[in-house]
């Protein structure tokens, strides 16, 4: 099989990649093309046994690192955007979050792409979490009818430095609780206390503000169904804390301008 029929599928992921690492469409794609054509021209090896999504990401950061590559364009980012946020963590750190956060890659791929350890992988993916984390500290609304695991949530939020503004067991109280002060973040269940949804509390809020939201449910296929924008954070229960705090990370990280 040919390297265009071996990689073609996996380039708009590295293009992807790219233009994120570098902040920049353009100078990203240019990367793209150098690392392609340095594959093409035999200047350069790729590992056979890796799967060829991470052999073409190890090959590319591979010629990222050796060529000193500088950040185009990092005085020019907005500091408050995604993208002047990862201009901010350092170079390692910055390739992991986003293999993990944008190319959802595990640590153990990471670590192959990357060319280090697992366990390495995972203390920078931690490093740039812990960075991300203390900017963008904000206030949390807990939708939850549940006290168990609401208290649960709130200890989650708090461990990460956040403050829960108020834990609501309705839509009636969620959306009061929101219009008394808007939240920066909001976690939600489906099913609440007396019957209402959650879905139509989120809604109600989000037609009031701009808010990033993670449901955390039990019915994830109320929220599958294809009819509608699906979540982008969707966290089925029972869940996992270290699940729900990279989900909050990455919600507030990507979300843009706040």
């Amino acid at each position: 099989m040919s390297y265009v029929e071996t990689f073609a599928p996996h380039l708009p992921y590295l293009r992807r990649f790219a233009r994120a690492l570098t902040g920049d469409q353009s100078s990203g794609d240019t990367y793209v093309r150098t690392a392609l054509t340095a594959l093409a021209a035999g200047d350069i090896d790729v590992s056979g046994d890796l799967s060829p999504k991470n052999a073409l990401f190890q090959m590319f950061l591979s010629i990222w690192n050796s060529t000193g590559a500088q950040l185009e364009g990092r005085e020019s980012q907005d500091s408050s955007s995604p993208e002047g946020r990862v201009h901010r963590l350092t170079p390692r750190s910055r390739q992991a979050f986003l293999l993990n956060a944008l190319e959802g890659m595990s640590a153990t791929d990471i670590g192959q792409v990357m060319q280090s350890s697992e366990s390495e992988a995972q203390a920078l993916i931690a490093e740039a979490e812990a960075d991300i984390e203390k900017e963008l500290r904000t206030n949390v609304l807990i939708i939850e009818d549940e006290p168990f695991i609401a208290a649960d949530i709130e200890g989650l939020v708090t461990e990460l430095g956040h403050s829960v503004d108020a834990i609501a067991a309705t839509q009636t109280e969620a959306v009061k609780a929101a219009n008394n002060k808007k939240p920066g973040l909001v976690l939600a269940d489906v099913q609440l206390a007396d019957g209402s949804s959650g879905i139509d509390a989120v809604a109600d809020i989000l037609g009031e503000y701009d808010v990033p939201v993670i449901f955390i449910t039990a019915f994830p296929e109320r929220l599958l169904t294809g009819d509608k924008p699906e979540p982008a954070y969707l966290i089925s229960k029972p869940f996992q804390s270290n699940n729900v705090k990279a989900a909050i990370s990455q919600a507030l990280f990507f979300h843009g301008d706040k």
